[in-house]
C-alpha cells in the first residue's frame, strides 16, 4: 500500500497505527513521542492521500472517511508535522509540498468585488459561531502573551495595547483600521487615545456589529465603519493599522498596497501592519484552506514583502517576530471551540464542526511546528517620525493598563439586540 509505505518512510518519532476499512492494523514508527490512531474508512482515501496529502486529509476527516481513533485530530496534525519538517526534501517534495507555486497568482487574483466574495466566505459565517471560541471582544487574530498563563481576554488586550503603543498616539489624530474585523480595535483607540478612527471591512455581518458597537457606547461621533476595499480609500490619515488582514490582500497586490499606505499617510505618519508570516521563504496556500476556509488568502515570507515596501519609499521604523503567540492563541481557541462543538453543530452541521476543527488543529500544528509566525512592522514617511529607541512603547503600556471589562459586556448586549 503507497500510503502506508510512505509513511513508514516518513515517521521517525512518535508512533502511528493505521486501521484499514477491513479492520488491518498498520503499526509504522517506535520512537519515543505522541501515539496516534486513525482508522481510514473507505479504500479509496489511500489513493488520494498519497497523490494529494494536502487537500485529501482535510477532506477525508471533513467527510469522515478518515477518523482518529485515539488521540486527536491535532495529536495527528502534530506527529505528522513533527515528521515531515524533520524528513529529507525528495521525499516529501512534491507529493506534500505540491505544485501550487507555480499558479499562485492565479489562486490569488483578487479584485475588489472578488475581495468582497472571499470575505463573506469566511466572516459572514454566524456572529454566534465566532462566540463560541473568540474572546468577548472578538479579537480573531494573533493575541499577546506577556505571561504563559494568561487567558485569551488577558492576551487579546495586551496584543491591542502592545499595537497601539507602536502607534504613538495622540488625542485627535485621525486613524484609518484597514480590516477592522467587528470593531474591537477601533474602539479601544477611540476609549484610550482619544483618537478619530475609521475601520474598513469587506463583510456586510462585521460592519454591521461594529457599527451597532460605535453606537451603544456612545462613541459613533469618533468611530465609523465603512464597508470598502482599502484600494478605495481616500484622504490622509496620521496613523494607519492594519491587523490580520495583509493575508488576504494576494502577492500581486503587495507593491499597490504599500503604494496605498504612503499615499493615505501625512507626512509624519505612521503605519503599523500586523500579519502571519512563513519562515522558509516565499510558497503557496494550502490547498484545502485555500478551498475551504480562506479562498484567496496567503500568508507572505518577508522576502516577498521588503521589496515591495522599499519600493513604495516608506522606511522600516520597526519589526518585531511573535513566534508561538499564535500558537498559543489557536490552542486557546480550538480548546473553546471543542468545548462548544454540540453548540456549533446546532448551529451548522457535523461535517462543518470537523472541519472547523481540522482547520483550527491544523494552524496550530503550524504555528507550533511548522513554518509560520506572526510580524509586525512599523513603516513611516520619514526617517525621524519615531524616536531612535524602542522606550516609548513601554511607556506608553505602562500608562495603559489593560483595559476593564465593560467594553465586553456592552458586545454583549450588542450581539443580544442584533440575534
Amino acid at each position: 500500500m503507497l500510503f502506508v509505505d510512505l509513511l513508514r518512510r516518513l515517521i521517525r518519532q512518535g508512533q502511528l497505527t493505521v486501521i484499514d476499512a477491513d479492520g488491518a492494523r498498520y503499526d509504522i514508527g517506535r520512537a519515543p513521542g505522541r501515539a496516534v490512531t486513525i482508522r481510514i474508512h473507505d479504500p479509496r482515501v489511500y489513493k488520494w492521500l498519497f497523490l494529494s496529502p494536502r487537500m485529501s486529509l482535510g477532506q477525508a476527516y471533513m467527510d469522515g472517511t478518515l477518523t482518529v481513533e485515539a488521540g486527536t485530530i491535532y495529536d495527528f496534525l502534530m506527529l505528522a508535522m513533527v515528521n515531515i519538517d524533520a524528513a529529507p526534501p525528495s521525499l516529501i517534495s512534491p507529493l506534500w509540498t505540491g505544485f501550487g507555486r507555480r499558479i499562485r497568482r492565479l489562486h490569488q487574483y483578487n479584485p475588489i468585488a472578488r475581495a468582497r466574495r472571499n470575505a463573506a466566505h469566511h466572516y459572514d459565517l454566524s456572529g454566534a459561531l465566532y462566540d463560541l471560541f473568540l474572546d468577548a471582544d472578538r479579537q480573531y487574530s494573533c493575541a499577546y502573551f506577556e505571561q504563559p498563563d494568561n487567558d485569551l481576554e488577558t492576551a487579546q488586550a495586551a496584543k491591542k495595547r502592545h499595537i497601539a503603543a507602536k502607534l504613538r498616539l495622540k488625542p485627535g489624530m485621525r486613524v484609518l483600521d484597514i480590516g477592522c474585523g467587528w470593531g474591537g480595535f477601533a474602539l479601544y483607540l477611540a476609549r484610550e487615545a482619544g483618537v478619530d478612527v475609521t475601520g474598513l471591512t469587506l463583510s456586510t455581518e462585521q460592519h454591521r456589529v461594529a457599527t451597532e458597537r460605535a453606537q451603544r457606547e456612545g462613541l459613533a461621533d469618533r468611530v465609523r465603519f465603512e464597508l470598502q476595499d482599502y484600494r478605495m480609500a481616500a484622504g490622509r490619515y496620521d496613523r494607519i493599522v492594519s491587523i490580520g488582514m495583509f493575508e488576504h490582500v494576494g502577492v500581486g497586490y503587495y507593491q499597490h498596497f504599500f503604494e496605498t499606505l504612503r499615499d493615505r499617510l501625512t507626512e509624519d505618519g505612521v503605519a503599523l501592519l500586523h500579519a502571519i508570516g512563513r519562515q522558509d521563504g516565499p510558497g503557496d496556500t494550502n490547498p484545502w484552506i485555500r478551498k475551504y476556509i480562506f479562498p484567496g488568502g496567503y500568508v507572505p515570507a518577508l522576502s516577498e514583502v521588503f521589496p515591495c515596501i522599499e519600493r513604495s519609499k516608506l522606511w522600516v521604523t520597526d519589526v518585531e517576530i511573535l513566534r508561538l503567540h499564535y500558537a498559543e492563541t489557536l490552542r486557546q481557541w480550538r480548546l473553546r471551540f471543542m468545548a462548544n462543538r454540540d453548540r456549533a453543530q446546532a448551529l451548522y452541521d457535523e461535517r462543518f464542526c470537523r472541519m472547523w476543527e481540522f482547520y483550527l488543529a491544523a494552524s496550530e500544528a503550524t504555528m507550533r511546528a511548522g513554518n509560520q509566525m506572526v510580524f509586525q512592522i512599523q513603516l513611516a514617511r520619514r526617517i525621524d517620525t519615531v524616536p531612535i529607541t524602542r522606550s516609548y512603547m513601554a511607556e506608553w503600556e505602562a500608562l495603559h493598563p489593560l483595559a476593564a471589562p465593560a467594553p465586553a459586556e456592552l458586545l454583549s448586549e450588542a450581539r443580544r439586540a442584533s440575534t
